[in-house]
């Protein structure tokens, strides 16, 4: 629980930064491209090894992170510097449910049984989005035990409306009457 905690915090002060200076998008490009960084499991061994001198990795990071926001640069060194740099991925994620959030947008997370076209994605986003009230982004993902149908999490409801949990459902309701 605290280490959601800490995430929640760094994504709200950046969100704040971001909008107190009108910079949201070049944030969230910033965010995404440390995430990207701190994807190298032997990068991020070496940045959070104690064995490190901190100019050593200040310097490292600079290089490898030219042209960011000098904030954001500074948000790296001190995520580092407190040997959390593995948290950024998580820090992104927040920050970006953040200023979806800011700009009317949920999202939802899609599991389907077969990968989605551009245009079913398109109609699933805009029927979810009138259950909602608010313009919907997907993520989506495949899971092939669905058999069939779609079950999305969105605004803390969970719709399901897989081939597998009908079938579920009638199985329960069968063996009820059997008995």
């Amino acid at each position: 629980m605290a280490r959601k905690v800490h995430i929640r915090r760094y994504a709200q002060a950046v969100f704040e930064i971001a909008l107190e200076t009108k910079e949201l998008d070049s944030w969230q490009s910033d965010l995404r491209r440390i995430a990207s960084l701190a994807e190298d499991d032997a990068l991020i061994a070496f940045l959070e090894s104690p064995k490190i001198q901190f100019d050593d990795k200040a310097r490292l990071l600079s290089e490898q992170l030219k042209g960011i926001n000098p904030l954001a640069l500074n948000l790296v060194y001190l995520l580092a510097a407190r040997g959390r740099l593995h948290s950024i991925g998580d820090i992104a994620d927040d920050y970006q449910r953040l200023l979806d959030n800011y700009r009317g947008i949920e999202t939802a997370e899609v599991v389907t049984a077969i990968p989605l076209d551009a245009e079913d994605k398109q109609r699933l986003a805009e029927h979810l989005g009138a259950i909602v009230g608010k313009k919907v982004a997907l993520k989506t993902e495949v899971e092939s035990r669905l058999i069939g149908g779609v079950i999305a999490r969105i605004g803390g409801k969970l719709l399901d409306g897989s081939t597998r949990s009908k079938l579920e459902a009638l199985r329960r309701e069968l063996v009820r009457a059997g008995r």
